[in-house]
């Protein structure tokens, strides 16, 4: 059984349906954590337990923080095919929008930039912040150039946490006159 978050949104893009993580997501979390995808994301050893904790990060962000990552899902599916959105753990110096696509088949279709973008105006419009980045690992090519698509630029002041393999990207805020027409439904 699972139980539903009050007022746990629901992001509708032209292509995806970006909900919270759930018990069913398991599965697809364990492969991704399993996989050598997931290197730029986790520590270098990965035990049995890891996906299951992975998970329950995901929804205790919704639980403690009333946001976090949302599951990644083709429009018209439910099976979660990455995770994106609004992170700030505790130890985190700014609060993150954060990106993985856990499924290779995915890739290269401008799945992640579309949900970045929805995820982005969610945490600018409706949860209020000023500013966000992205923590990439240095060798992290695709979500560099992600990131870079997105038009976030190094911020090499930005503390990275004492991480020299870590850069941060600093997303460009909107400005109150912006309105360019990729506002995305809230539910």
């Amino acid at each position: 059984m699972t139980v539903e978050l009050i007022n746990s949104p629901v992001l509708e893009t032209e292509r995806l349906t970006l909900r919270l993580p759930r018990l069913e997501d398991l599965d697809i979390v364990t492969e991704f954590i399993n996989s050598d995808r997931s290197r730029f994301v986790r520590p270098a050893e990965v035990d049995k337990g890891m996906p299951f904790r992975v998970l329950s990060m995901f929804v205790g962000m919704w639980a403690l923080r009333g946001y976090g990552l949302f599951a990644l899902c083709p429009k018209g599916s439910d099976k979660m095919i990455g995770a994106v959105g609004p992170w700030h753990p505790t130890h985190w110096p700014e609060p993150e929008l954060g990106w993985s696509i856990y499924d290779p088949a995915y890739e290269g279709k401008g799945l992640a930039r579309e949900a970045a973008l929805a995820t982005r105006d969610y945490a600018f419009d409706v949860l209020g912040w000023e500013t966000a980045v992205s923590y990439i690992h240095k060798e992290n090519v695709a979500s560099i150039k992600l990131a870079e698509a997105l038009g976030c630029t190094l911020d090499p002041e930005a503390d990275n946490m004492d991480d020299d393999n870590t850069l941060v990207y600093r997303h460009p805020a909107p400005s109150p006159d912006d309105d360019d027409g990729s506002q995305e439904a809230y539910a």
